[in-house]
């Protein structure tokens, strides 16, 4: 019986770095896929940064040679934000999205049946970057208004948070001005040029802008510590999420993309970041091993360890997206419905 829970512009070169790092990723997963004997179940991803660490089980999945074991020819696909992950899921070009479990309120409220069915977090693994020369006028999200600041894309996860952090402190989401810049070189190039005061991003790009010292730490929430305190509890971010009626129609082969998933949070668990980089296609770590090992190890606390939803987890999210979302503050959102426990419990079995 299945068990459910009651829960701007940018240089034209920032921008070319950009798709060639998502075309780069494209390429890596398709290799990937490719080494499987093509016998098995077919199952078609959208990741939102395939080379971003918060989303680092889906790729690590591949490598580690798991969905093979269980019979799945998966084909992972990278784009640089988790809303157009979102985006290709509701439109049926992917079986599944591997994204922020936010996104299954707000389509719920949109008409949208999404659920998560795999938890690979509880915390959302992201950091609220300054730039170097606007760290002395940005103490807090309080100082927000009238600033410029980065999210990978209008509508995406990163959007959401930095608007509740405004809303949380005192400034109106109308008082500052979110600029879609992805990550990794675009959102560095944004950052470095001016073109954003600050912004939200996530590991191996907080890494490099520490290492290139473009940038300081406002906000950590890397760390399970870091999302109660920025968010007042447990903020269940990356996961397997996919629309409801492919689950329920198709679940053998979502008990065997959980068996996977499940094994590699596990592998992770008792694994040091360097023996997890290793395992990564090589560009990743973009020619530096050593600062990519430091951006896992800085990341790792937000992964769970089972892919069980954490307790309280969705209703921080709700709080959340209820503060600045009309959406979901005029909405009333069942919970038991974004998400389902059924396949990791399974697995963990």
């Amino acid at each position: 019986m299945r068990k459910t829970a009651r829960y701007s512009a940018l240089a034209a070169a920032g921008l070319l770095a950009l798709s060639s790092l998502t075309a780069c990723a494209n390429d890596v997963a398709g290799t990937a896929s490719s080494k499987g004997d093509g016998k098995g179940t077919k199952v078609k991803i959208m990741v939102g940064g395939l080379d971003k660490v918060i989303y680092l089980p889906a790729m690590l999945t591949q490598r580690l040679g798991y969905f093979d074991a269980e019979g799945l020819d998966v084909e992972m696909l990278s784009e640089p934000a988790g809303v157009q992950a979102e985006t290709a899921l509701v439109s049926g070009q992917v079986q599944g999205a591997v994204g922020f479990y936010d996104h299954t309120l707000d389509l719920q409220t949109k008409g949208k049946s999404v659920e998560s069915v795999v938890q690979f977090s509880h915390a959302p693994g992201e950091v609220e970057i300054v730039s170097s020369k606007a760290a002395g006028d940005i103490k807090s999200p309080k100082d927000f208004k009238g600033k410029k600041l980065g999210i990978t894309g209008l509508g995406s996860s990163t959007d959401f948070l930095t608007k509740y952090l405004a809303v949380k402190n005192g400034v109106d989401v109308s008082e500052f001005t979110p600029v879609a810049v992805g990550a990794g070189p675009t959102f560095i190039s944004a950052l470095q040029k001016g073109a954003i005061d600050g912004g939200m991003t996530t590991d191996p790009t907080v890494a490099t802008i520490l290492d290139k010292k473009a940038g300081k730490v406002l906000l950590d929430m890397r760390t399970p510590e870091g999302s109660q305190e920025a968010l007042g509890g447990p903020y269940p971010s990356s996961s397997l999420y996919m629309q409801t009626d492919w689950v329920n129609s198709h679940k053998d082969t979502v008990q065997k993309l959980a068996n996977a998933f499940v094994k590699t949070l596990k592998w992770m668990s008792t694994h040091s970041a360097t023996q997890i980089a290793d395992k990564m296609p090589a560009d990743y770590s973009q020619g530096n091993k050593i600062l990519y090992a430091a951006a896992i190890e800085s990341t790792l606390p937000m992964f769970t360890k089972d892919g069980v939803m954490p307790k309280d987890g969705p209703e921080t999210v709700e709080k959340v997206l209820k503060a600045f979302n009309p959406n979901v503050k005029n909405a009333e959102v069942d919970l038991s419905k974004t998400f389902t426990t059924e396949f990791v419990e399974k697995a963990a079995g």
